[in-house]
């Protein structure tokens, strides 16, 4: 089920709590010869998906109608058609409403969306379907009360980029309600706002790369229910702004995830899928990405002809990338991230020299400290599997430095699989790095 975010924002701005609420659905019913008995369990249920039963709906309708003093459709509560999913032939306007309540609710920490659980099977592959096939947007413009310009839409991509290395500096648990903050009071207004199509699809551009921040934070704090429907939301966006190569990075996002969640199968269709659909539009940078993500599912697999066949492709995109010549968003795309990447790859298949040689290399080029974290677990991993415990010592106590003042979830579990693996070898050096190691994760997040 699919946490209804506009009944929540319907009930918030009504000043109905959900005990309210049931007392006057049931006092609405009464007045029709309906004998209910709701209380605010039955509302709670039906902010984490659940659909009231026969008449009900329409009676909620009433009800904060009343209490709005303006006609409340359906719609506008989330209990439209039953059964058609929320991201299936919507409109833009109510995609944008549906967006909104989400960042109101997560903002609000409300906890029927925040625990929400990531989406499995066609729920999960729709959005991305829609994405890749007609029909498109036609005109996004719209008429509201702020006239939305140029300055506005810079205001946005400005933001992106300060919460992304904030997020690389701090972590995505601090950056988090930072960035969901700036979604509500500033990026919201300016979807409702005023603009012409031109406007609107390099507005609907930079709201997605921030909406895709929003969700890589998500990710990393392990919300993966709310990071997915982050990342949905910023594949819609790049469909409205009709930019393809912005929908294939956030495809690229949705496989990090499929390969962390261990969806394997998943994360080869949709590296597939961006890379079908963004054709020339996809730069150097975001193909190699995706083509070392697909390797890393193929060698999870099993089927090492096609993980090889794909760092090969990963290796010459990476040759053909140029700083100037690469949007914002691949900026993560960094020297010695397709290294790290083919290094995991290569460690699945068994062949250790081979992923010894991909994971020196990229600790032997210049990261920002986050990145560099995850590029010294790969190699410590390596050089215990080799074992080389003094080498992987050294890289395990430069990783905990590094990783120090970072919140993040995802962080804090490379530290404790590093940690495991310098346990189990058993060895006196390696206990005292992994004595270093419970000492970082001390610190709560």
């Amino acid at each position: 089920m699919e946490p209804n975010t506009l009944l929540d924002a319907a009930l918030d701005e009504a000043c109905v709590s959900h005990a309210g609420l049931a007392a006057h659905v049931n006092e609405a019913g009464r007045a029709r010869g309906m004998a209910l008995r709701y209380e605010h369990t039955a509302v709670a249920r039906w902010l984490k998906g659940q659909r009231p039963r026969g008449r009900v709906p329409d009676l909620i309708c009433e009800v904060l109608g009343e209490r709005l003093g303006r006609a409340v459709t359906l719609d506008d509560i989330g209990l439209g058609t039953p059964g058609a999913g929320p991201a299936t032939g919507t409109p833009l306007s109510g995609f944008v409403e549906r967006a909104t309540a989400l960042w109101r609710s997560d903002e609000q920490q409300r906890p029927h969306v925040v625990g929400t659980a990531a989406v499995t099977g066609t729920p999960a592959v729709i959005p991305v379907w829609e994405w890749e096939n007609p029909p498109e947007d036609a005109d996004v413009s719209r008429d509201g009360r702020l006239r939305v310009g140029r300055c506005d839409i810079d205001m946005l991509g400005s933001a992106r980029a300060h919460y992304e290395q904030m997020y690389r500096k701090a972590g995505g648990v601090a950056t988090r309600a930072r960035i969901v903050g700036f979604l509500n009071s500033e990026a919201a207004p300016l979807l409702r706002g005023s603009y012409d199509d031109a406007t609107g699809r390099r507005l609907h551009r930079a709201t997605g790369g921030l909406v895709a921040v929003a969700g890589i934070c998500a990710y990393d704090s392990d919300e993966h229910g709310l990071a997915q429907r982050y990342f949905h939301q910023a594949l819609r966006l790049a469909k409205a702004s009709g930019d393809r190569g912005l929908g294939a990075y956030t495809i690229a996002l949705l496989v990090n995830q499929s390969l962390f969640l261990g969806e394997y199968r998943q994360a080869v269709a949709f590296a597939e899928s961006a890379l079908r659909a963004a054709g020339p539009h996809i730069t150097p940078a975001l193909a190699a990405d995706l083509y070392a993500m697909q390797a890393k599912a193929y060698a999870k697999l099993g089927d090492g002809q096609s993980a090889l066949a794909c760092i090969g492709r990963a290796e010459h995109e990476a040759e053909g990338i140029r700083r100037g010549q690469e949007p914002a968003e691949t900026g993560y795309v960094q020297p010695g991230l397709v290294n790290v990447q083919v290094a995991e790859a290569l460690l699945s298949l068994g062949d250790l020299a081979a992923a010894r040689e991909h994971a020196a290399a990229a600790v032997d080029t210049p990261a920002h400290d986050r990145g560099r974290v995850h590029r010294l677990a790969m190699l410590t991993q390596i050089e215990l599997r080799r074992g080389d415990t003094d080498m992987a010592v050294a890289a395990a106590v430069e990783m905990t430095e590094r990783a120090r003042g970072m919140e993040s979830q995802r962080l804090r579990d490379r530290l404790r699989a590093v940690r495991e693996r310098l346990v189990a070898s058993k060895c006196a050096a390696t206990a005292e790095a992994a004595e270093l190691i419970d000492g970082a994760l001390r610190v709560p997040l």
